[in-house]
C-alpha cells in the first residue's frame, strides 16, 4: 500500500500491525527500509519526533510516499526487511547492507568426501559449517581434522568405477600414512565414512561428545587386548581435550546459547556477539555500527541478532542479552540472566564489548588497563594482575644452565626489577629441577628482605615446570597466596595448578598479548644472560691454559678480547694499553710457540 506524505492525515491510513515500511524519494527512489511490531507508532515518530542527528531530519525532508507490507509476525517483518535491504540497498539504510564474507568449511557430497576452506557457498554440492570471523580459527580446525583422520586431499572423482578401472595411483599423502588410498580401494567406504561422521561432530562443536564416544572405544578396545587400537584412541583424546578447552568458560556441558550484548554510543551500535557451544566459547565477534537514524535499543538489538543470526548460521533458539527485549518471537527465547553460570558467560561478552568501545584510536598505542584487565577476567584472579613475574630457563644439553625472571608493572615491563640466575645446584639437563631451585632462591629472598610479592607469577612452560614451581611454593608456604599459571608455547595454552587440560584463547584476547609480551620479555633477557655466559666460557677456555696467565688476568682478557683472533689483529699499542705490558708479552710468547 502506497501512501502520500503530502496528504493531510496520511497517517492514520497507516495500519496498526507488524510489516515492513519503505520511504521514497519524488523521483520514486528507495531511501530507507524498516520493521516495527506497530508501523503506525514508528512511522509517526519520524514526524512527530524532533531528531537531533541531521541525517534523520534530511531523510524526513526527502520522502515523498511511503509503502508498507503487512507480515504475521516479527520474525517475518525481520526477513522481510533483511532481504529488501540486501536486495536494493537503500542509502539511508547501513546496518544491513554490508556483504561481509567469512571463511567457511565446505565437507563435500561425494562417495570419499572432501573437507577444505571457501568463500563461496553452494548448498546443493556440499555441507558448510561456519562461517569463521577470525582467519586462523578454521585453518587450525582443519589442521586438527587431518591429524586426527586420515581424510584425502586430492581433488580425483573417486566413484566406483574409476576406482575398478584402476585410473588412479597412490600419492606421497599415501605413503606417509596421512591417507588410506581410496583412490585404489573402494572397500574402504565404510571406515572412512566412519571417520566422516566423527568429523561433523566436531565441525558442530560436539568435541566434548565425541571425546566420550573415542573413551568407550578404548576401554572396549583395552579389554579385548587390542592395544594399538586402545594407544591410537588415547591420542586422538588428548588432542581433542587440549582443543575442547579452547575459551573454556564454564562447568556446564550441556550449556548451547548465542549470546550478544549491545551499547548505544552517541551515533555508534557496539556489540559483541558469541557462541557457547558445550559450555565454551566456540566463536566471538566484536565490531560496532554507524547508525543511520534514531532508533530504540531493543528494535537495533532485534535487527542486529537477526543479521548475525543469517550471517554465522546459527541454529540456536536461546540468546543470551543485556538489552531486555519485550517482543516476543515464536520459537526463539531472549532471557537476561540474573545469576549463575549464563551471567558468567554474559560478563564475558560484555567485557568485550567494553574493550572494543574503548579501543584506542591510533592502533600502535596500547591498553595496558584493558590487558590487565582481560586478564584478571580470563583467569579470574582477585586480584588485579599490576605486578607478574615471569621465569624462563635456557641451557644447552645441561651445560651454561642460566634462568631470567622479568617483571612487569602495570602492564609494563619494570627492567630495574629484572633478574639473572646461574642455576647452582643441579646438573645435567633438567629443566624442573632448575625451575624448582630458582623460584625457590627468588621467593626466599623476597620474604627475607620483606619486600612485596607478585599478584601473578608465570612459568614459561607447561605442566612440568609449572609443577616444579608450585612446589617451591609449597615448601616456601606461599601456596594459595599467590596465583601462578603456565604458558607453553606451541599453541599459547595456558596450564592452571592441579588441571590436566589447558586453556586456550584467541590470539587477539588483550589478556593473552600481555601474557605473550611477559613471556617474550623474559625469554629475550634469559638468552642474552646464556649468550654473556657461553662467550665469557669460550673465552676462558681458550686463555686459560696459557703459562703465567691466572684468574684476574682472565678477567681483564674478557673485558676487552673476546677471542684470541681479535687479540691479534690489535695493534701491539692498543694490547698494552688495554692489558698492560707485562700481560701482552705473555700472550705474544704464547702465540709464537704456537
Amino acid at each position: 500500500m502506497q501512501i502520500p506524505c503530502n496528504e493531510e492525515g496520511f497517517l492514520s491510513k497507516i495500519p496498526e500491525e507488524p510489516g515492513v515500511y519503505k520511504y521514497y524519494n519524488s523521483s520514486g527512489s528507495l531511501l530507507y527500509v524498516g520493521k516495527a511490531k506497530n508501523l503506525k507508532k514508528r512511522i509517526a515518530s519520524y514526524f512527530h519526533k524532533q531528531h537531533p542527528d541531521n541525517k534523520t531530519k534530511v531523510l524526513v525532508k526527502q520522502i515523498s510516499f511511503i509503502e508498507t507490507l503487512l507480515v504475521d509476525s516479527e520474525l517475518d517483518a525481520l526477513l522481510l526487511e533483511n532481504n529488501l535491504i540486501k536486495e536494493n540497498k537503500p542509502r539511508y539504510n547501513i546496518l544491513l547492507k554490508d556483504d561481509k564474507t567469512y571463511p567457511w568449511i565446505c565437507l563435500t557430497k561425494e562417495p570419499f568426501p572432501r573437507i577444505y576452506s571457501t568463500r563461496n557457498r553452494n548448498n546443493g554440492q556440499a555441507e558448510y559449517y561456519g562461517p569463521f570471523p577470525k582467519g586462523n580459527v578454521h585453518k587450525n580446525l582443519l589442521t586438527l581434522i587431518h591429524e586426527l583422520y586420515p581424510i584425502r586431499t586430492c581433488a580425483l572423482d573417486l566413484t566406483e568405477r574409476n576406482i575398478a578401472s584402476q585410473r588412479f595411483s597412490v600419492c606421497l599423502e599415501y605413503h606417509l600414512k596421512r591417507c588410506e588410498g581410496p583412490c585404489i580401494n573402494f572397500s574402504l567406504m565404510a571406515s572412512y565414512q566412519k571417520n566422516i561422521a566423527e568429523i561433523r561432530y566436531l565441525l558442530k562443536g560436539k568435541t566434548y561428545s565425541l571425546i566420550q564416544q573415542f573413551r568407550k572405544e578404548m576401554d572396549a578396545a583395552a579389554q579385548a587386548l587390542e592395544f594399538e587400537k586402545a594407544h591410537a584412541l588415547k591420542s586422538k583424546i588428548e588432542t581433542l581435550n587440549a582443543f575442547h578447552s579452547k575459551s573454556a568458560m564454564v562447568n556446564d556441558l550441556t550449556m548451547h546459547c548465542d549470546v550478544l550484548t549491545c551499547k548505544l554510543v552517541g551515533e555508534k551500535l557496539y556489540y559483541n556477539y558469541c557462541w557457547v557451544r558445550e559450555g565454551r566459547i566456540d566463536l566471538s565477534i566484536s565490531d560496532k555500527i554507524v547508525l543511520p537514524q534514531d532508533e530504540a535499543l531493543e528494535e537495533l538489538t532485534m535487527v542486529l541478532w537477526h543479521e548475525l543470526k543469517l550471517r554465522f548460521n546459527s541454529d540456536e533458539t536461546t540468546i543470551l542479552t543485556n538489552v531486555p527485549i519485550n517482543s516476543s518471537i515464536e520459537g526463539y527465547r531472549f532471557h537476561t540472566p540474573l545469576r549463575g553460570d549464563k551471567v558468567k558467560v554474559l560478563e564475558f561478552s560484555m567485557k568485550n564489548l567494553h574493550f572494543v568501545e574503548f579501543l584506542p584510536a591510533k592502533t600502535n598505542l596500547i591498553d595496558f588497563e584493558a590487558r590487565m584487565s582481560n586478564l584478571q577476567f580470563m583467569l579470574s584472579l582477585k586480584e588485579a594482575p599490576i605486578h607478574i613475574e615471569c621465569f624462563d630457563n635456557s641451557n644447552i644439553q645441561g651445560a651454561f644452565p642460566v634462568a631470567a625472571c622479568v617483571v612487569f608493572k602495570s602492564g609494563r615491563p619494570s627492567s630495574k626489577d629484572y633478574r639473572h640466575f646461574n642455576v647452582k645446584t643441579v646438573e645435567g639437563p633438567d629443566d624442573f629441577a632448575s625451575m624448582r631451585e630458582i623460584v625457590t632462591r627468588r621467593y626466599q629472598r623476597l620474604l627475607k628482605e620483606e619486600k612485596p610479592l607478585p599478584n601473578l607469577i608465570v612459568i614459561d612452560g607447561g605442566k612440568g615446570q609449572l609443577s616444579s614451581a608450585v612446589e617451591a611454593l609449597d615448601a616456601l608456604e606461599l601456596t594459595g597466596k599467590i596465583p601462578i599459571i603456565g604458558l607453553a608455547k606451541r599453541l599459547e595454552e595456558i596450564y592452571l595448578p592441579g588441571t590436566s587440560d589447558p586453556l586456550v584463547f584467541d590470539h587477539s584476547n588483550p589478556g593473552l598479548m600481555l601474557l605473550q609480551h611477559v613471556r617474550n620479555e623474559a625469554h629475550r633477557f634469559g638468552i642474552s644472560h646464556h649468550r654473556n655466559q657461553r662467550s665469557a666460557s669460550f673465552i676462558i677456555t681458550e686463555f686459560q691454559n696459557i703459562p703465567g696467565v691466572g684468574a684476574k688476568s682472565l678477567e681483564k682478557i674478557r673485558d676487552h678480547y673476546p677471542t684470541m683472533n681479535a687479540f691479534k689483529k690489535d695493534t701491539p699499542a692498543n694490547q698494552v694499553e688495554k692489558l698492560g705490558a707485562r700481560l701482552t708479552e705473555t700472550l705474544r710468547k704464547y702465540l709464537t710457540t704456537v
